[in-house]
């Protein structure tokens, strides 16, 4: 620990030396500015810097900056086509990377460039200098054989460059097989990477197939390090009594669970009663997993490293190991756990009037689903005979979120009807069907419960002065707040707040739309408009909410942030206290697992949080869309009604209203037109039909094909026959009907060919003997005699010297002599019978 702080010290230390210098310096140079304590990690530190980018070196070796040189470092991203993009460190500096410049690297590379020419299109190449930070040497990929090569095509799109296998390499892959590869050498153009296969997953349609495949693809971690199944045999399967000393026994408080029908883990516990000077007083307990998982464990490095559950359709990839997270640590029914405790006062109003936190004991006394307790608020009689001494509590909930929700809509946070779907699977785990999740009232009760916890921690750390990572939304950028605006304008729909609008001003609009057809289209629009959550230390409050302090504490269980906040309570709690019996604490932590973090460190935690969460998103998306297009093969071929989801600019996503899945109708499968693009409103529109699709239109499609590999489904436009649609075009107005009545022949009648016949014999008689020179001319007309063809390029001089021969007098030509008359066939005959 000594040794990386002297380190981090001397980094800063040689960085700042560095920039202050006008000209490259030497190594000699900055080891004279090292003390005797870092004169023993210079050199180590110095080769750190070089490999991390941080330093280059000159052609003379000298050291500087990389932008002193012009140098940029940044990751590689990928594209199907072979080519990448360099997303730099620096703002505005993103460089394209053509194909050759991407054999020598993997997509997620973190590398040094320099960027180089212009190409045709106006976008700043780059060159790759060299690797810094090499992505994984793991990939998985189909094998193939073919004659004496092997070689496995990776199964991300973004590398797109083969891995030669060596023949003693395969560990007995067979062709078409899902493999694991290990790279042993990357590639450096024209060499090709070589690697060896280390597992064999399987068939590429076996069930299960698709999360395998992503967790390699996105790298989350799934086998747990044998230093984390050390720490968790060493746990009990119940509650020590130990561990029940000095926390506060709510065992006899009515709390209770409300969680989806396949949930496993439960995290948080809620109670509330009515206070008799009006409004409620509010318990939400939430699972202690900062007990079980202290700072600096195995337990906790792993936490990290993984940074939240991560759950894919029937199957769940957890932060912590099952003996903990469905086990110690879940709120179960009828047994005793520990708990972090929430315990706040909410006004008849709904606003949060008072909140303390505490740790406590629990006996959870049943286990609710969302769908039972919406079921018993609307009056099940057999369910709330069942549940006979929890349904005044549950009754009592439902009141508090009447008043919550109405406190929502005042500060104006916005809430938005999402369609979500849920796949049911038969027994070998392929989908058998495709439901769609509504959000009843139960759903929204717990909701407003955890916001309440949320807030409360929020301002209590906030108070306090520790740091902490709060869950922020940032307000609309100016772009995509005009691009929303010019949206709405084109629909008459107003947004007020001018340039700076308030969360109010969106729950307006969204109230002004309830009733509205198009209501799809414009929540997609404004959910498109809004930036994305992140978790950062720098609080700017919760946009979306409408909230100006927002902090995760309510699942620990399945995201890290939470868990941090959890250690920085029990430290202020153990500090509060300390503080009122005149004591002070010792250490930055607490013996039940309370910890004190700088806010150096609060920021590497954000942007490992923020990671996860993408990385999640991304992978359980890919896992959504292979499961998908494997269910709608069995569909490719029928007629389906569908909704358009989005619009771009090389066609439109629609979405299947039975199945809720989208796919592609490319822009050139749309017959009868030419379209094009309206960025600003969202739509394509006929060149010169006028016809336009947009996001929220209804229309009819056939689901044309299913690439498995993409993970994508093309779909074409049809009509009530089924047949691929082509639109009729009107006629504009002008001269003749407009120039629209071209597309468009009617049927003759009998008159009219006549009427047709006679003037054709009128053309004729009246050209007669012309045609032939006419077209005597048009051949001679492409000879090269002063002329030029209308094929060639203009020559200047020839047609200037054929305008100089046009002026002068034309010569008439000497006719030819006549050509001798061959005798005909009788006096030929008279001829040689006078001759015999």
């Amino acid at each position: 620990m000594q040794n990386q702080a002297v380190s981090a010290t001397l980094k800063s230390h040689i960085l700042a030396a560095v920039s202050e210098e006008m000209a490259p310096v030497s190594k000699d140079w900055l080891q004279a500015l090292c003390n005797a304590e870092q004169q023993a990690q210079f050199a180590a530190t110095l080769a750190e810097m070089f490999e991390e980018g941080l330093l280059v070196t000159t052609r003379i070796g000298a050291y500087t900056l990389p932008e002193r040189l012009g140098l940029v470092t940044g990751t590689i991203i990928g594209h199907r086509d072979g080519f990448g993009f360099l997303k730099t460190t620096q703002e505005g500096s993103d460089l394209f990377l053509p194909a050759k410049e991407m054999r020598k690297v993997f997509h997620n590379d973190f590398v040094l460039a320099a960027p180089s020419s212009m190409d045709k299109r106006g976008r700043r190449e780059g060159q790759v200098i060299r690797v810094l930070k090499a992505r994984k040497v793991e990939l998985v990929g189909r094998f193939f054989v073919e004659g004496n090569h092997r070689y496995v095509v990776p199964d991300d799109t973004r590398i797109n460059q083969d891995i030669i296998i060596g023949k003693n390499d395969t560990a007995g892959a067979r062709q078409g097989q899902v493999v694991v590869v290990e790279v042993v050498s990357r590639p450096s153009a024209p060499k090709l990477a070589v690697g060896k296969v280390i597992d064999i997953l399987g068939e590429k349609m076996a069930p299960g197939m698709e999360v395998q495949v992503a967790l390699r693809n996105h790298d989350i971690p799934h086998e747990w390090p044998k230093a984390v199944s050390k720490a968790v045999e060493k746990l009990a399967e119940e509650v020590d009594d130990e561990a029940k000393v000095n926390r506060v026994d709510l065992r006899d408080l009515p709390l209770v669970t409300i969680d989806g029908e396949d949930a496993r883990d439960f995290d948080d516990a809620v109670y509330c009663e009515a206070k008799k000077s009006g409004g409620w007083r509010l318990w939400v307990a939430i699972a202690d997993v900062s007990y079980y998982v202290r700072p600096d464990s195995a337990l906790d490095k792993e936490a990290l490293n993984r940074g939240n559950s991560v759950y894919f359709p029937d199957q769940v990839i957890p932060m912590l190991p099952e003996q903990l997270s469905n086990g110690l640590c879940s709120l179960n029914p009828n047994v005793d756990r520990l708990c972090m405790v929430a315990e706040m006062t909410i006004s008849a109003a709904g606003r949060l009037s008072g909140y303390k936190f505490y740790e406590a004991v629990m006996h959870s006394h049943a286990r609710f689903t969302y769908n039972k307790v919406a079921a018993i608020l609307e009056g099940d009689e057999a369910l709330s005979q069942r549940y006979a001494e929890q349904v005044p509590h549950l009754q009592e909930l439902h009141r508090l979120y009447l008043a919550l929700k109405q406190a929502r809509s005042e500060r104006g946070g916005i809430e938005l009807e999402t369609q979500e779907t849920r796949f049911i699977f038969n027994a070998q785990r392929k989908i058998e069907q495709i439901i769609p999740l509504t959000r009843n009232d139960a759903h929204k009760m717990i909701e407003e419960c955890m916001i309440q916890a949320n807030v409360a921690a929020a301002k209590f750390v906030e108070k306090h002065r520790q740091p902490i990572l709060f869950r922020v939304h940032d307000r609309p950028g100016k772009e995509r707040l005009t691009n929303f605006r010019g949206f709405l304008n084109e629909l008459g729909l107003p947004l007020g707040g001018g340039e700076e609008p308030q969360p109010s001003d969106y729950f307006n609009l969204v109230e002004a739309i309830q009733q509205r057809p198009d209501i799809e289209l414009i929540q997609t629009m404004l959910l498109r408009s809004m930036m994305q959550a992140v978790y950062q230390p720098d609080n700017i409050g919760h946009f979306g909410l409408a909230l100006k302090s927002y902090a995760h504490f309510t699942s620990p269980i399945r995201r890290y942030p939470d868990l941090l906040l959890h250690r920085v309570i029990k430290y202020l709690v153990s500090k509060l206290e300390a503080d009122a019996a005149g004591k002070s604490l010792k250490h930055k932590w607490t013996a039940t697992g309370g910890f004190a973090y700088q806010d150096e460190e609060m920021d590497k935690f954000g942007e490992q949080c923020s990671m996860t969460e993408r990385r999640a998103d991304d992978a359980t998306r890919e896992v959504a869309d292979s499961l998908k297009c494997e269910y709608m093969q069995d569909h490719v071929g029928e007629v389906l009604p569908a909704t358009i989801a989005a619009v771009t600019g090389f066609g439109f996503f629609a979405r299947l209203d039975e199945f809720h899945i989208d796919g592609l109708v490319h822009i050139n499968s749309l017959r009868g037109d030419y379209y094009h693009y309206d960025a600003a409103r969202q739509l394509l529109v006929g060149e010169n039909t006028g016809k336009r699709f947009r996001i929220g239109d209804a229309l009819r499609v056939k689901v044309a094909a299913v690439n498995m590999a993409d993970r994508k489904m093309e779909f074409v436009v049809v009509n009530k026959d089924g047949q691929a649609d082509e639109f009729e075009r009107p006629a504009r107005s002008g001269k003749d009907g407009g120039r629209g009545q071209r597309f468009i022949k009617p049927e003759p009648t009998e008159e009219g060919r006549n009427k047709g016949r006679n003037k054709q014999r009128h053309r004729d008689s009246k050209n007669k003997g012309k045609r032939r020179a006419a077209k005597s001319e048009s051949s001679s007309a492409g000879e090269n005699k002063g002329g030029f063809s209308p094929w060639q390029q203009r020559d200047p001089a020839a047609k200037k010297a054929k305008s100089n021969s046009d002026s002068q007098p034309k010569q008439r030509k000497k006719p030819s002599k006549k050509r001798k008359q061959r005798p005909g066939k009788k006096e030929r005959s008279v001829a040689k019978q006078q001759k015999n």
